[in-house]
């Protein structure tokens, strides 16, 4: 099976490696696409279009039996005070459409701040660690949870979700 990843950040591609690793025989490839949202996914709805939109639009770019998509964004939950981290995936095959969500990590308000302000996360992590790139490394899921997790494994758990009506006939 050849799969499309929409990004060329190499954790999303490592991510759907990582979920895909118990299907022999699959290729994943790094498609640049657009997500088609903006640059920091406010809310549900806009993090989940733009994982559904970098999934579609690499059937586009390409002869793929499957596009994926990751998206990560913030967002207000209901039921709780201050500013999350979210993360969703969508994997379709041009008929059908998985969806999955990651974590839900609660940003520190210092950090949460800045993002409400206009800020994107991943400068706004990079400026609090000192680092470069660190959406490119652990990602903000590895600095909010000490380790524990990290930008990889919880995108990877987002996809899992997003392939279920592809690896089980529990959808049909």
């Amino acid at each position: 099976m050849r799969v499309g990843v929409g990004s060329t950040n190499p954790v999303k591609c490592a991510a759907t490696e990582s979920a895909l690793t118990d299907f022999p025989g699959t290729v994943v490839e790094s498609v640049a696409v657009e997500s088609g949202v903006s640059e920091q996914p406010v809310g549900e709805r806009e993090t989940v279009a733009g994982a559904e939109n970098r999934a579609r639009n690499v059937l586009d770019a390409g002869d793929y039996d499957l596009g994926v998509g990751l998206e990560g964004g913030v967002a207000d939950v209901e039921g709780t005070d201050g500013l999350f981290l979210i993360m969703w995936a969508a994997a379709t095959d041009g008929e059908r459409v998985g969806h999955g969500a990651g974590p839900r990590l609660r940003l520190p308000e210092s950090i949460a701040g800045r993002v409400r302000d206009g800020e994107e996360l991943g400068p706004v992590m990079d400026d609090v660690l000192d680092m470069e790139n660190v959406a490119k490394k652990q990602g903000a899921a590895g600095a909010l949870t000490g380790h524990v997790i990290d930008r990889e494994g919880a995108l990877k758990q987002a996809l899992a979700g997003a392939l279920g009506p592809f690896v089980t006939e529990l959808y049909d």
